[in-house]
């Protein structure tokens, strides 16, 4: 069974459940916007994605962000994933984060796009 995220309860009040594709898109969600120190038992879980975000733009601090996203998505999702690309826009308060990654289970490829307004 794969655990739907956020959690919640379905229809039967039970913990609901999703496909495996979307197990995983929820994954590097969790990944993305998690800040490292967040999660007690896991410090170094996450890869702090929004803190950049008021950061200034530069060419420098982008290469850095996609450095650090693919940097967390392989540590954290590297048996699951293949991390192929990572593009991350941030205008005026809204993070655009478009993740490329091949699902080392069905060699499938996908794309997952994430927006929060900050």
């Amino acid at each position: 069974m794969n655990i739907d995220f956020p959690y919640r309860m379905d229809h039967r009040g039970r913990t609901a459940s999703t496909t495996y594709e979307d197990h995983i898109r929820d994954m590097v969600e969790e990944v993305l916007f998690t800040a490292p120190g967040e999660r007690v038992n896991r410090p170094t879980f996450g890869c702090g994605l929004l803190q950049l975000v008021f950061a200034p733009n530069s060419t420098e601090l982008a290469a850095a962000k996609q450095y650090i996203v693919q940097g967390s998505l392989q540590q954290w999702l590297g048996d699951l994933i293949q991390v192929n690309s990572v593009t991350i826009e941030s205008q005026d308060s809204t993070l655009r984060v478009n993740v490329v990654y091949t699902l080392r289970r069905t060699q499938q490829q996908q794309t997952a796009q994430f927006e929060r307004q900050v």
